[in-house]
């Protein structure tokens, strides 16, 4: 077995929670032996794995299809992620809706990070079998570095006992960013720190105005940052707080759950059946539940969740992801694809 990785715009998205997914599926294959390759060019695979959705994306489907390969798309994108992102992303939405539809029902088998985004898909009307399979950690990445720490310290200056509040995304308003930066104006007192960049062109001028300009001075935005400083910041923060109002899945969750550090979240659809409130994360919906919880989490006057934190990035390591990826190739090589539709046909 052969697989094609495919991946449009590599560069560009190396810096989003889907750049990081494609790192993961190398990382997966490669632990259960499964040959993969990443050259577009390639004509001797088996399985084209598709992970983007542009021109050439839609150009690589319509070239596997006519050579007789079988396609798996990794549905990362929906509308509902799409909207409340760049400029005039609203408007558009719906048109992006129908494409994604017309190029993902082209498939032979769709895989999707959670069932929440699986529910989404099939709400569309796609008939092609839907699979979720969470995006992965590597949770070797992500462990305690005493070293790390101390980078991530020195980088950004922190003192001792300062307390420090982290974030990780785009410049999305969908992100919560608005959020984040409106209840740092409540906590003086601490530094929040939102790492992650978004070219300034691409997002609406509120967003643009808000990260260069309109902050208070406890908000900080230093830009994607890789490697040792986040990774120390992710373990020597006092809170991971992603007030995201929208995630096919949220991969710097797993990163902060697989720090065992502490994760407060929107209580949004995405994370049912994973994540708990009050049991392996703290969950709000309004900013005032936020700062409240906050306050109660910095300053520890509220149960820790984060070994059990950690115990839901353990069950979505990466070694695990590898062999349900292999399930489902081995299912689709098999032709059992054509069984599973044939099964929902009767169901429906």
């Amino acid at each position: 077995m052969k697989v094609l990785l495919y991946f449009e715009g590599e560069k560009i998205l190396a810096k989003s929670g889907i750049g990081r997914a494609l790192d993961h599926q190398k990382r997966a294959l490669s632990e259960v032996g499964i040959e993969y390759t990443l050259d577009a060019d390639c004509t001797d695979y088996d399985i084209l794995h598709i992970n983007t959705y542009g021109i050439n994306s839609h150009s690589m489907v319509n070239k596997a299809k006519k050579m007789g390969k079988k396609v798996i798309y990794h549905a990362h994108s929906t509308e509902e992620d799409f909207r409340n992102s760049f400029i005039g992303s609203n408007q558009i939405s719906p048109l992006v809706k129908k494409y994604l539809v017309g190029l993902y029902s082209k498939a032979d088998y769709l895989i999707t990070p959670t069932p929440y985004s699986k529910d989404l898909l099939e709400g569309y009307g796609i008939t092609v079998p839907i699979v979720s399979i969470s995006n992965g950690i590597d949770l070797g990445r992500f462990k305690q570095s005493d070293e790390k720490e101390q980078k991530f310290k020195e980088y950004f200056n922190i003192k001792n006992n300062q307390k420090v509040i982290i974030c990780v995304g785009l410049y999305f308003e969908r992100k919560g960013i608005i959020d984040f930066v409106e209840l740092a104006r409540k906590f003086p007192e601490y530094r929040f720190i939102w790492f992650g960049h978004t070219p300034m062109y691409s997002i609406p001028k509120a967003i643009r105005t808000i990260v260069k300009e309109e902050h208070p001075e406890n908000v900080e935005f230093p830009g994607y940052i890789k490697g040792d400083i986040i990774e120390g910041g992710y373990s020597a923060a006092d809170l991971f707080f992603f007030p995201s109002y929208e995630e096919t899945e949220g991969i710097v969750i797993l990163e902060a759950l697989a720090s065992k550090q502490q994760v407060l979240v929107r209580d949004i659809p995405v994370y049912k059946g994973w994540l708990v409130d009050k049991l392996n994360c703290y969950m709000g919906r309004t900013n005032e539940e936020f700062a409240h919880l906050i306050e109660e989490l910095v300053e520890k006057k509220i149960p820790s969740t984060c070994e059990a934190g950690y115990n839901v990035a353990e069950e979505k390591s990466i070694e695990r992801i590898g062999h349900e990826l292999k399930a489902v190739y081995e299912k689709v090589l098999a032709n059992e694809v054509i069984e599973d539709n044939e099964k929902k046909h009767q169901e429906n």
